[in-house]
């Protein structure tokens, strides 16, 4: 076994822009970070034989960006017809406005705040174009806006920040919350088993040839870091700051902040569940 099929999710080596499936084609971002690895993924989804195509996640208001998006889509051939966002954050919202102008599409997100036209997306909807079907799949709990696309055609599921190519992602609490969270990913778990879901196409990092892995991984993890954060408190660790030193002591101090807001999502959840108390 290679150290990268080790990894949770078997995580793609090579190059993260470019094809990833017969119908997703990856535009990396230059918006690389700590939170972002190696910058947002753009997706473009288009079926093999059509001249129209789907993109999720414009990315950052960065104009270079989104002009390489536009060029991209039309060496293949192909005329963006609709712009679709996984969640607000702006590194992958913020440049959706400035993308609709470039392109003349609209903008479907959950969040009203966020769309361009009078069509949102919720859950069961499909949104059909060229042929290309994605089905929306509400999953909650990084943000309460999060949504994933599950591409039937492929076997894959593009995932925002639900669940990333490399690490773990964060619950952004107060607006993300940890219950909504592992519904969702069990939620993500049944389209493994139920409907063959094998790859997933994150928001940022590689993509992930084994999706039900990648799932499992997650609902462990968090399994593992709540009886963590309840130990800590146990111990006597009782505000979020204490407890972010106590159990993510081994992780860059620079991830701390993010890290805090999945503590208090995580506190939050152990008080609702009555496993811990006043803090």
């Amino acid at each position: 076994m290679t150290e990268a099929a080790a990894l949770p999710g078997q995580p793609r080596g090579g190059v993260l822009s470019g094809p990833a499936t017969a119908r997703a084609v990856n535009v990396l971002a230059p918006n690389p970070s700590a939170m972002t690895l190696d910058g947002t993924n753009t997706w473009i989804v288009a079926e093999p034989d059509s001249d129209l195509a789907v993109v999720i996640d414009p990315g950052p208001l960065d104009d270079a960006h989104l002009r390489h998006v536009i060029a991209t889509a039309e060496r293949a051939g192909r005329r963006i017809a609709l712009t679709l966002l996984t969640h607000g954050h702006p590194d992958h919202a913020e440049g959706a406005g400035r993308f609709a102008e470039l392109t003349g599409t609209k903008v479907r997100a959950l969040d009203p705040a966020l769309r361009l036209g009078d069509e949102g997306l919720a859950a069961g909807d499909v949104v059909k174009t060229g042929g290309l079907e994605l089905r929306v799949v509400p999953t909650p709990g990084h943000t309460a806006d999060s949504l994933c696309f599950h591409l039937p055609a492929d076997q894959a599921v593009l995932t925002g920040d639900t669940i990333l190519g490399r690490g773990t992602t964060v619950v952004a609490h107060p607006d993300g919350r940890l219950g909504d969270y592992l519904d969702s990913l069990r939620r993500l778990r049944s389209l493994t088993v139920d409907d063959g879901v094998h790859t997933v196409l994150p928001g940022h990092g590689p993509v992930l040839d084994d999706a039900q892995g990648a799932v499992e991984f997650y609902l462990a993890h968090r399994a593992h870091r709540l009886a963590q954060v309840e130990t800590a408190v146990e111990n006597g660790h009782v505000t979020a700051a204490d407890v972010v030193a106590r159990v993510y002591a081994d992780v860059d101090r620079s991830l701390w902040p993010a890290a805090e807001l999945s503590v208090r999502a995580q506190l939050e959840y152990l008080r609702e569940h009555g496993l811990i108390q006043g803090v």
